[in-house]
């Protein structure tokens, strides 16, 4: 029952933060036309990973190369300092799956300081919600091959 439960554990995560990520690509893509916004994103990997070892379960053999995204290298990890109390805190200084928001970094800044590169972002989300949708099949197919084992057909 262990292998189960880590297995149905990884989906959940995994369609958990592909969720999450999606989210904050939209907003990305939503702010394109902002001035001074700074895109956000996770490491996909790291927060997949993370979340995993934090729930007390590990990878199932074989999954992380099929539903994992590789690292795009257009993340930095800067922070937002606060030299001053009376600073506001940044509003998403949390985490995603326990890995820290990070800064998209684009190689040709805009004019305005906005660092959202709109192919960039269309591609990530359009990437995320393909892998989104495969993490989705391949949990709904492995409850449906127990369901046929259990129902003996």
């Amino acid at each position: 029952m262990g292998k189960i439960d880590d297995l149905m554990r990884f989906h959940e995560t995994a369609l958990n933060l592909r969720a999450q990520r999606q989210q904050l690509l939209a907003s990305n893509i939503a702010n394109a036309d902002t001035p001074n916004f700074k895109g956000r994103d996770i490491d996909f990997n790291a927060a997949l990973k993370g979340a995993i070892t934090r729930a007390g379960g590990s990878l199932p053999s074989g999954t992380t190369q099929a539903v994992a995204a590789k690292p795009t290298g257009n993340v930095t990890p800067y922070e937002v300092a606060r030299t001053s109390a009376a600073h506001i805190a940044p509003a998403n200084k949390g985490t995603i799956g326990g890995a820290r928001l990070l800064y998209t970094n684009t190689p040709q800044g805009n004019i305005d300081g906005n660092t959202v590169d709109m192919d960039v972002q269309r591609n990530q989300f359009t990437d995320n919600a393909m892998r989104y949708e495969i993490s989705l099949t391949l949990a709904s197919s492995k409850i449906k091959g127990m369901l046929t084992a259990i129902q003996g057909q």
